[in-house]
C-alpha cells in the first residue's frame, strides 16, 4: 500500500525519506531534491547574468558564499520562533538532520549577504537582485518537493480536488483536530487527508517565474523584477501559510510570522517597484 496517495487523481506514491546510504550514513532525499534546487536555480541565474552583462563568475563567488549564511539564517529564523522547545533542548539547535529550516530566514539573510557581496563586487544591487529573483524561485519552487518526500508541511484537512492522504504513522506532525476527525481507513491502514500545500506553493512559484521571464525584457529599470518576486511570492505565502498546521508563530501572539513577514514584502514590493519606475522614468525625461 502507498504511503501518500491522491485518491481524486488516482495517484499513488511509497516514498521513503532515505534515498541510500554511504558507509551507513543516510542520504535523505530531502536534501538531495534542496541540493538539485540550489544548482538549477543558480544556473538560470548565471544564464540571466549574461542578459545584464554581469560576468555568471559574480554568480557562482556569491552562492558559495551565500548558501552557508543562507542555512544559518534559516536555522535561525525557525528556532526563534520554536524557542519554547529549543531553549529546553540547547543540543537540537545545531542538529539539521533532524529538520528544522525557514525559507524565510534564508531569504533574510541572502539579501544581507548579497548587500555586502554587491558592495565589495561594485555590482549594482538592483540589477544583481533582478538576476537572482527567477533562480530563486526555481529553486523554491523544487525544493517544495523536499517537504513531499518528508510528509511535512501540509495543510488542514480538505475533501478538494487535489486532496492528499498520508499514512497516519508517516505523517510528521501537526495533526490538528480537523485532521484526526477526518481520518481514512483503507485495506486496515489508517491515513490523515490534507491540503498538499508544497504542491499549492510550488505551482504558485513556477507560474511566478513563468511571468517574470517573460517580463524579464520588458523591465524598466533595474530591481523590478526583484520587487515583483517579493511582491508574488508575498501573495501566494501568505495563502498559503494560512492552511498549514505547522505555522511558526510570534509567542503570545499566535499570528503566523511569516504571514507577517509575506504582508511586509508585499508592501516593500510595492513601494520599491514605485521608485525604481518613477527614478526611470526621470532618467528617460532628462534624457
Amino acid at each position: 500500500m502507498p504511503n501518500i496517495y491522491f485518491p481524486n487523481i488516482g495517484l499513488s506514491f511509497n516514498i521513503d525519506s532515505v534515498a541510500f546510504s554511504i558507509f551507513g550514513l543516510p542520504i535523505y532525499w530531502y536534501g538531495i531534491i534542496i541540493t538539485t534546487g540550489i544548482i538549477l536555480g543558480t544556473l538560470l541565474c548565471a544564464q540571466l547574468a549574461k542578459v545584464e552583462k554581469i560576468s555568471p563568475d559574480s554568480v557562482y563567488d556569491f552562492i558559495m558564499i551565500d548558501i552557508i549564511f543562507a542555512i544559518i539564517g534559516a536555522r535561525i529564523y525557525y528556532v526563534a520562533f520554536k524557542w519554547d522547545y529549543y531553549s529546553n533542548n540547547i543540543g537540537q539547535i545545531f542538529n539539521l538532520r533532524q529538520g528544522g529550516i525557514a525559507i524565510y530566514g534564508a531569504i533574510i539573510a541572502s539579501i544581507i549577504v548579497a548587500i555586502v557581496y554587491t558592495r565589495i563586487k561594485r555590482i549594482n544591487l538592483l540589477q544583481f537582485g533582478d538576476i537572482w529573483a527567477p533562480g530563486l524561485l526555481l529553486g523554491q519552487a523544487i525544493g517544495r518537493y523536499g517537504n513531499f518526500v518528508n510528509k511535512e508541511a501540509f495543510g488542514d484537512y480538505t475533501d478538494g480536488y487535489f486532496a492528499m492522504r498520508i499514512l497516519k504513522s508517516d505523517a510528521a506532525h501537526s495533526l490538528t483536530p480537523t485532521i484526526l476527525d477526518n481520518l481514512v481507513i483503507d485495506q486496515g491502514l489508517t491515513y490523515i487527508q490534507v491540503h498538499p500545500t508544497f504542491f499549492y506553493e510550488s505551482t504558485w512559484n513556477i507560474v511566478l517565474l513563468i511571468i517574470l521571464l517573460i517580463y524579464y525584457k520588458r523591465k524598466k529599470a533595474h530591481g523590478e523584477i526583484f520587487f515583483w518576486y517579493i511582491i508574488g511570492y508575498g501573495i501566494g505565502r501568505f495563502w498559503i501559510e494560512g492552511l498549514r498546521t505547522d505555522q511558526l508563530v510570534i509567542p503570545g501572539i499566535g499570528i503566523p510570522i511569516s504571514q507577517l513577514v509575506a504582508l511586509f514584502s508585499i508592501i516593500v514590493g510595492i513601494l520599491g517597484c514605485l521608485v525604481v519606475r518613477k527614478k526611470a522614468s526621470k532618467r528617460i525625461f532628462s534624457l
